[in-house]
């Protein structure tokens, strides 16, 4: 059979399937972002980030994932007159004593650079990703 199929919803047994999830192994968000103001330059189904502190970002979902069994990825760029490496660690505070679990409509998340001793810093460029 050749051509092409439209389907105009995708339904499960328990009412419409948000396109994110309806399919496993793709990206349920993501977003690049500059993490002084911050600011988003390119995101899929991130509604806004809040900047709890220095480099101690909160972002919200668009549309809330299935469970908080999610896995996150992140990476950050660093002036590359500053040797050193970036840290984006899911859930933490770097040097803060807790731990805050990932929810279905947020999630925390904390960078730090080595040349700032490994505490939490603003970048000017950051990227995550959402796996579910």
């Amino acid at each position: 059979m050749a051509g092409a199929l439209t389907i105009s919803t995708l339904n499960d047994s328990s009412g419409v399937l948000a396109t994110q999830n309806g399919m496993t192994g793709i990206a349920k968000a993501w977003c690049q972002f500059g993490g002084t103001t911050p600011t988003i330059y390119g995101s899929f189904n991130i509604g806004s980030i809040t900047k709890n502190g220095t480099g101690d970002y909160t972002f919200n979902f668009t549309t809330a994932m299935p469970n908080a069994n999610y896995a996150f990825v992140g990476s950050a760029s660093i002036n590359l007159s500053t040797a050193g490496y970036t840290s984006f660690f899911p859930n933490s505070l770097v040097g803060v004593p807790y731990f805050q679990a990932p929810t279905t409509t947020t999630c925390r998340a904390t960078l730090s650079t080595s040349s700032s001793g490994a505490q939490a810093s603003d970048v000017s460029y950051a990227s995550m990703a959402i796996f579910d």
